[in-house]
């Protein structure tokens, strides 16, 4: 290893509240010499990093996005230079951000690297509603999954299904219609499911429903990306908290009382 070789920091930024970056990320990003900042990350954890050149490289599904090899390049460019660079990812790094590209090609190059852990959206979802992703009532565990496969497929939704695990599924808005659907083959109509767009952000949203309902809710509420959708009976849990706080009318009261014996039967019916 060259010992004038610098090294690359691969910063988990959490979902956007900076009082969620752990001290690590606090003192990396105050070392840095590059930030390559994610789109995804709040654009003010660069005021971390007051020596720091930053560089935008922005990478949002359906929008222009700055094209993995070029990232990956600087990272190797700027490091081979002397110079420690600051890979800020939002979420958890390691939590489909292509950390492992990055990785192998960082290791490749003989580059010292490091790992920042952070918050993933999925459990600033979770925390939004105040819910636990493994409530043993309901099930044994989570699984996390990005809603399309590397050939832009989509994944097998009855062996998720089949797991009886909460479904944290990212990058799906866009395909919230055929997920609903896949999984309507395996689980009941009533399944509780929920959206959370901008999770642990200020302008954070959340859409409480059930799977049969659910696509069609998050249009007509006008959701869209970033969010997680959040599948299974563990989910739930939120249901009666949520809408017993909506001051909605006597009418709607109870029609959303009755969703709610619905709810509790779906959950019943799965434990």
């Amino acid at each position: 290893m060259n010992p004038n070789t610098g090294k690359v920091t691969l910063l988990s930024a959490g979902p956007g509240d900076l009082d969620l970056l752990t001290l690590k990320a606090a003192k990396a990003l105050a070392a840095a010499d590059v930030v390559l900042l994610d789109d995804l990350a709040n654009p003010e954890i660069v005021t971390l990093a007051p020596q720091a050149r930053v560089i935008r490289v922005g990478k949002r599904g359906g929008c222009r996005s700055t094209p993995q090899a070029f990232i990956e390049r600087l990272m190797r460019c700027y490091a081979l230079k002397g110079l420690h660079v600051v890979r800020v990812k939002g979420g958890e790094a390691l939590l489909f951000g292509r950390a492992g590209e990055e990785l192998a090609v960082l290791r490749g190059a003989g580059i010292p690297v490091e790992i920042v852990n952070g918050i993933s959206s999925g459990f600033a979802a979770a925390a939004g509603l105040g819910i636990s992703l493994t409530h043993r009532r309901h099930c044994h565990g989570v699984s996390f999954v990005t809603a399309h496969t590397e050939d832009h497929g989509e994944p097998d939704w009855a062996a998720l299904a089949a797991t009886r695990t909460t479904l944290a599924i990212y990058m799906g808005m866009r395909r919230i219609g055929s997920i609903a659907a896949a999984l309507l083959a395996s689980l009941p109509a009533d399944t509780p499911a929920a959206v959370v767009q901008w999770a642990g952000g200020g302008n954070e949203r959340r859409l409480m429903s059930r799977l049969d309902r659910l696509a069609e809710d998050a249009v007509s509420a006008g959701f869209g990306s970033p969010a997680v959708i959040l599948v299974g009976s563990a989910i739930g849990e939120s249901i009666e908290r949520a809408w017993g706080e909506d001051s909605a009318g006597r009418d709607e009261k109870a029609a959303m009382q009755a969703d709610m014996r619905i709810a509790r039967e779906a959950i019943a019916q799965a434990a």
